[in-house]
């Protein structure tokens, strides 16, 4: 791996030599402009933890009559009172926008993705789109935190129902919910939680869904079983409460170990590839902790999935959760999601493309429109992230490594990022008060955002042509391209990006055309989603198209992701083949202030690292931003129990926002939607739901 440097020493040592020459500081760093007002934004009522939720013995319990009729009273079902922990979830009605709700129904959903199969904690997406946020539980929740009161702000109990700190602050015990049980009706224990920890985040051969590693969770943590239903971690840091943040989705959501154990290597002669896919699509009635089960699966058609009969949580009358039958994810596309969802023939979708803005809401301002819009804040933002790494992670060739030079030196960074014309790529994308110009780092409108802390470098492309040439970076054989110094190679860069969402398209195919005029030949490489993450994890890239995460949007969710505090915890800077990183002295200063923001629980000095934070962010461009915009929740109007205010992205996505187990639908309003009627999901891949005695 080293030979690539070696190789390339004369080209690098000559790029560091420039940058002596390029004193001039011709391009020089401004406050941003205030993001535009944008009238169409809805706010959260603020309540209580408590105010949600609780966890309690109810004097009875039920469910819906069919259920009782065509699977408990034939004895093929426990009453339902036996299939609840002894104190399941209480969902507070005084939270609930529209009360207790009713049973029955379908919520369609549309989606681009595809599904891998089933094994989350494996590697396997499901398609995204809220499939996994369906049939997934964690031990944390985060996604209604948007309605939570500023000085109660804590991840929301779940698995883990309560957790305390020894006095110390270096472990922390969690308490798991007593009697839950999978949807084939496995218990749900400790067992579940170690398999997770010990045999997929803490193997390295298994790379969990959403980057699940030891680091995600604090370098050397540490996690142990007390008992059944009682867990210990134990930090470095002291009382390092921004963890309990990344115990939620998706880094710390377990599988059914009594499924998956038999199938990974270190309990069968299968190899991690063999673990990794042993539950395809069709591999039906997956266990789940979640609401809903998946019993069909129709390649390029749909996946179904029905209520599970297991499913621990309730309202404060004791009727068993989801009120929700069934849910549909018809096989399309993103895009697609839209319109179907605007014209009423599916009901959910995270309108997240601004190209489909003007229209949507044209289409949900006319009376006979099927769904309502509710746009939040300014949460959807995307970056060009350069691949900061020297040091072997990926394997570059020799092109590959001279670029990755290039991208560490400070000058590079600023000549491209004053080469973006903000403004007229966020217009490109939809006309109006939608975009705001993004400099990178933390999105204006969000709590720890600080604009006097932001640097902000304003277009100038002619500027930006005189710092390449300073540093000595010329076209020298007069093709319109700028070469590496000493006659080197045309700097040609390769960009990663996402083919699934139109957006990530067209974002990427403006900083291709904005780079022309520098002198830099940048050339798309489009992938599809789970090819795209692939290629991302495995470093397999010069520049990134990046929709950002909750990292940027929240700040207290997957903190570890603001900087590379890990080996493996940062999506453009990771370790190489040795397990070093090769941080520049600006990304130390970055990871020693995360550092600190995860190990304090001061509230001032906590704003006050990420305004620091934000300054050193982006003086040094550690991330080229380019526009943020707001997303909108689209939902038929049909369904009540929507919170007020619901981002579509702000801690998780608004799937788990909405608590979706607590949506329904008048009985005057529900279809017939059903293509499973009054059907239970069956034994682990068999084929299909299982049909009661006919009551």
């Amino acid at each position: 791996m080293r030979k690539h440097v070696h190789a390339l020493g004369g080209a690098s040592l000559l790029l560091g030599v420039s940058i002596i020459a390029t004193q001039a500081q011709v391009l020089e760093p401004t406050t941003p402009p205030e993001p535009p007002e944008f009238a169409a934004q809805s706010e959260p009522n603020f309540v209580g933890v408590s105010e949600i939720l609780g966890f309690e013995a109810l004097d009875e319990y039920h469910e819906p009559e069919w259920v009782t009729e065509n699977f408990v009273e034939p004895g093929l079902l426990p009453p339902v009172e036996e299939r609840l922990p002894a104190e399941p979830m209480v969902y507070k009605t005084s939270n609930m926008p529209d009360g207790i709700g009713v049973y029955g129904d379908v919520m369609r959903h549309v989606i681009g993705g595809r599904p891998e199969g089933w094994n989350y904690i494996g590697g396997q997406s499901q398609g995204w789109g809220g499939i996994d946020i369906g049939l997934s539980e964690c031990l944390t929740r985060t996604g209604p935190l948007f309605m939570v009161n500023a000085d109660e702000l804590e991840p929301l109990p779940n698995l883990a129902k309560s957790w305390e700190w020894s006095e110390d602050g270096h472990e922390l015990t969690m308490h798991l919910i007593e009697g839950a049980k999978w949807s084939d009706g496995d218990p749900f224990d400790s067992e579940d939680i170690m398999f997770f920890w010990e045999d997929n985040v803490l193997d390295s051969n298994v790379s969990p869904l959403n980057g699940a590693t030891p680091e995600t969770f604090g370098t050397g943590t540490t996690l142990e079983a007390v008992d059944e239903y009682t867990i210990k971690w134990t930090f470095q840091e002291e009382r390092p409460t921004q963890y309990l943040y990344q115990m939620a989705y998706g880094t710390f959501c377990p599988g059914p170990s009594h499924i998956l154990k038999p199938e990974h290597p270190n309990y069968s002669d299968n190899t991690y590839e063999e673990y990794k896919n042993a539950f395809p699509p069709d591999y039906l009635n997956i266990p789940v902790m979640g609401g809903w089960v998946p019993v069909e699966y129709r390649a390029e058609d749909i996946i179904v999935m029905r209520r599970n009969p297991y499913y621990w949580k309730v309202d404060e009358e004791g009727n068993q959760l989801p009120y929700l039958d069934e849910l549909h994810y018809r096989l399309s596309t993103w895009a697609d999601r839209d319109v179907q969802t605007v014209a009423g023939s599916a009901d959910f979708s995270n309108l997240e493309q601004p190209e489909s803005f003007v229209e949507s809401l044209r289409r949900s301002a006319e009376e006979t429109a099927p769904a309502r819009l509710q746009f939040g804040a300014r949460t959807i933002g995307y970056a060009l992230q350069m691949n900061l790494s020297a040091n072997g992670w990926g394997d570059p060739d020799e092109r590959e490594q001279a670029v990755r030079e290039l991208n560490r030196e400070l000058d590079f960074r600023k000549a491209v990022t004053s080469a973006v014309d903000r403004q007229r790529l966020g217009n490109s994308l939809v006309q109006g008060p939608f975009t705001a110009i993004y400099p990178g780092g933390l999105y204006a409108g969000t709590p720890f955002y600080d604009r006097e802390s932001t640097a902000y470098y304003p277009f100038d492309l002619e500027g930006a042509n005189a710092v390449l040439d300073e540093m000595g970076l010329e076209d020298t054989d007069g093709n319109g391209i700028r070469n590496f110094p000493e006659g080197g190679e045309d700097i040609e860069i390769t960009l990663l990006a996402n083919t699934d969402y139109a957006t990530d398209t067209n974002v990427a195919e403006a900083v291709i055309a904005m780079m022309q005029p520098l002198g830099i030949r940048v050339v798309a490489n489009f992938q599809s989603g789970t090819s795209r993450d692939d290629s991302a994890a495995a470093g397999q890239f010069d520049w990134q198209i990046v929709r950002q995460g909750a990292e940027v949007a929240s700040v207290v969710q997957n903190t570890v992701a603001l900087a590379p505090v890990g080996p493996r915890t940062h999506t453009f800077h990771r370790a190489g083949p040795d397990g070093e990183l090769d941080l520049m002295p600006f990304e130390q200063e970055l990871v020693d202030i995360v550092n600190e923001f995860i190990a304090t629980s001061d509230t001032e000095e906590r704003v006050d690292l990420m305004h620091e934070f934000q300054q050193v962010y982006t003086e040094n461009v550690f991330a080229v931003g380019l526009t943020q915009y707001p997303g909108a929740l689209i939902i038929n109007k049909r369904f009540a129990n929507v919170p007020a205010g619901t981002p579509i992205f702000q801690y998780n996505w608004a799937e788990d926002s909405v608590i979706r187990e607590r949506l329904y639908v008048p009985e005057d309003q529900q279809t017939d939607a059903a293509l499973f009627p009054n059907t239970l999901p069956g034994e682990p891949g068999s084929d299909g739901p299982t049909e009661g005695e006919p009551s």
